[in-house]
């Protein structure tokens, strides 16, 4: 039997735990293993949201904005007429509408406020913690009448908190020239598909069936589950120096270099070209059901499908077209070199124009025959919109968490949430003129905007390319 040298007992020391940071850092599906507890917990978070989203206009509309019910609520007086004096007077559903849309629009607008409070002061873990914890009082606070401003307040203070700074944990897991990156916001993305499809089914029947606050209580448990995944996967998640030990880093408080600068000048420029590119992802939510109403077979072996079903088929066709795309440039990885997040969401722009150009036929041929159309040009729409955008999205996220400087990580992602703010502000407009302009020319202008995106990324990629190039930033080998 040999002796072992203290050396050698060191180098098989370090070779050891090189190992197992190796099996680590590719446990989950080729990825590292923070990546599977970071999208288990979103996929809580998003059900609790989706969950209590299908629900909030219907509990407004049919519960508690009815006048009976409505002066319960703690503080309605003073916002309603805050709203009105915008508007004019609401009626009890127009009024829940805008509320609904005020906390639609808002939730794309708190992650930056999250992500200053986690680059600047708690760090993003503490920061997710308490997001998180706000979110589950929020829903259960919802089982109040007289608590449900103060609960939409806790859903969008926990929101801000929690939405953008898990995003940048999951780039922060990998290495700047990792091309694994983008997939892995793909993978992230995967989880958000099966909450949306999962918790309008818990949820909302609970809420529908049972009783409102039910289906709140629901989503509130489903928040609290997502708490206890990511507390339990912390040591798997990226180290965060403490803020006091950070502050006294020399490199984490150095000036910002000129192509940091340059790059976050960028990224802020791209957010409206980011906006276009989702314009006809999000109009399936608006107008598109309201076309399809008047416009399409809802009938099917003689039985009359809802139409918030269309809904369910496009998060279902959305899950699958997301793994397809996952499985895709994972082969094309294995045969060429992967190309980068610009030229990704370019060809993703470019693929998804074409669902809103293939209801310009669906549109054309409803002005020349004077009958309805049938339910598969709603399948083929949500093909090929949902092929584009998962290269539009998830890609995203995976550009700005990798191209921002690391201080402003946080910061940047909730500047990258902008654009769907945007973008649902933009599409609310743009479903007014459904009933101003023809089937085809609606459509067709919807399709322009999105190909203009994917034009201005190609030339954003061709112009600037090299900026957003980590390799490019290396210096020279000696």
């Amino acid at each position: 039997m040999s002796a072992v040298l203290p050396s050698d007992a060191a180098s098989s020391g370090a070779s050891s735990q090189a190992a197992s940071g190796d099996r680590l850092d590719r446990a989950f599906l080729g990825h590292p293993v923070g990546l599977g507890w970071l999208a288990f917990c979103e996929f809580w978070e998003r059900f609790s949201y989706y969950g209590m989203q299908a629900l909030l206009v219907l509990y407004l509309s049919n519960y508690l904005f009815l006048p009976e019910n409505i002066g319960n609520v703690a503080g309605i007086d003073s916002l309603r007429a805050l709203i009105e004096s915008v508007t004019g007077p609401r009626k009890t559903q127009q009024l829940a509408s805008i509320v609904f849309g005020l906390y639609a629009g808002l939730v794309y607008l708190t992650p930056l406020l999250g992500g200053i409070v986690a680059d600047r002061w708690l760090g993003r873990t503490r920061t997710i913690t308490i997001g998180a914890s706000l979110m589950a009082l929020g829903h259960f606070l919802m089982a109040f009448d007289r608590s449900f401003l103060l609960a939409i307040a806790c859903l969008l203070v926990g929101v801000g908190a929690f939405k953008g700074n898990i995003a940048a944990q999951v780039g922060a897991l990998y290495k700047p020239e990792d091309k694994r990156r983008a997939s892995a916001f793909q993978i992230f993305m995967l989880a958000v598909q099966i909450a949306v499809i999962a918790s309008p089914l818990v949820c909302g029947t609970l809420g529908e069936k049972v009783a409102w606050h039910w289906g709140f209580g629901a989503a509130g448990v489903g928040m609290l589950i997502g708490l206890v995944v990511y507390l339990a996967g912390r040591r798997y998640l990226p180290a965060e120096a403490p803020r006091r030990a950070q502050a006294r880093d020399a490199a984490a408080s150095a000036p910002m270099t000129g192509r940091d600068k340059a790059r976050l000048a960028l990224l802020v420029c791209m957010i409206p070209v980011l906006m276009l590119s989702i314009v006809g992802n999000q109009q399936f939510n608006n107008a598109y059901p309201l076309w399809a109403q008047d416009h399409m077979d809802m009938v099917l072996f003689g039985w009359s499908i809802p139409l918030t079903w269309l809904q369910a088929l496009d998060a279902t066709t959305s899950l699958l077209t997301m793994l397809g795309s996952i499985a895709f440039w994972r082969w094309w990885a294995t045969r060429r070199r992967e190309p980068d997040e610009l030229t990704k969401m370019a060809l993703g722009s470019a693929l998804a124009c074409t669902a809103p150009l293939l209801i310009v036929l669906a549109a054309r041929m409803i002005e020349q025959d004077h009958a309805r159309v049938s339910l598969v040009w709603t399948l083929g729409y949500n093909l090929l919109n949902n092929l584009g955008f998962a290269n539009i999205l998830p890609v995203g996220l995976a550009l700005y968490s990798r191209a921002a400087p690391q201080r402003m990580a946080g910061l940047m992602i909730g500047c990258y949430y902008l654009h769907l703010f945007l973008g649902n502000t933009l599409v609310g407009w743009l479903a007014g003129l459904l009933g101003e302009m023809s089937g085809p020319s609606f459509w067709a202008l919807h399709a322009g905007l999105v190909a203009s995106a994917a034009v201005l990324l190609l030339l954003f990629k061709l112009v600037f390319g090299q900026l957003l190039d980590d390799e490019h930033a290396k210096p020279a080998a000696a």
